[in-house]
């Protein structure tokens, strides 16, 4: 390891938090593709440590303690299975994401909030049947009126996601950062090419 890079982590100990490590599954899949599974690499480290990962692939930087040095991990694996859950907690992120971070009446991206098909002005609820993602200045044409009233349509009928659509639309979003050592497991049930 050489010297500036040493000095680098003892000047900006923040600069190890650009060392992630993608948590897979005992199956080695991601726990969860949006947000992609990570870990700091301190709680990898940690986690091999204590026997609980396999370490399955390493960045080329080390760390060290008084009496060890530790190559920081990159991917890991759980050792013991985790059953992924199945209901989709009904969040605003998760709104967004079963809706493609598209506004549900014109198709826009950005500026993003979220419309009440049913107005609760006119006792609609919030639930994932009644609530989708809607662009500004659609939400302000609508209002509290119908979509008959607005003149709006919907492109889909809003329903409660699965939690393997969730996975499925988490993977067409990738995060800003996806390291080399990553790709063989975030893609691996990608249809590979003949």
């Amino acid at each position: 390891m050489d010297g500036d890079f040493r000095t680098q982590f003892v000047r900006d100990p923040a600069s190890l938090k650009h060392y992630p490590a993608l948590v897979l599954n005992a199956d080695y899949r991601p726990l969860s593709y949006y947000p992609l599974s990570l870990w700091p690499w301190q709680e990898a480290i940690k986690a091999a440590f204590l026997d609980r990962v396999q370490i399955v692939a390493e960045y080329d930087h080390v760390v060290r303690s008084q009496r060890a040095e530790f190559r920081i991990p990159s991917v890991v694996v759980l050792k013991d299975y985790v059953k992924p859950q199945k209901r989709v907690a009904f969040t605003r992120f998760n709104l967004f994401l079963r809706d493609e971070f598209c506004c549900q009446y014109c198709g826009a991206k950005g500026d993003l909030t979220f419309d009440h098909v049913v107005p609760r002005a006119r006792g609609g609820v919030t639930s994932w049947e009644n609530v989708v993602a809607a662009c500004s200045p659609c939400n302000l044409r609508k209002g509290s009126k119908t979509l008959r009233q607005s003149g709006l349509h919907l492109n889909r009928v809003p329903r409660a996601p699965t939690a393997e659509e969730m996975q499925a639309h988490g993977r067409r979003f990738p995060p800003n950062y996806l390291h080399d050592s990553w790709m063989d497991f975030l893609y691996w049930d990608a249809e590979l090419d003949a």
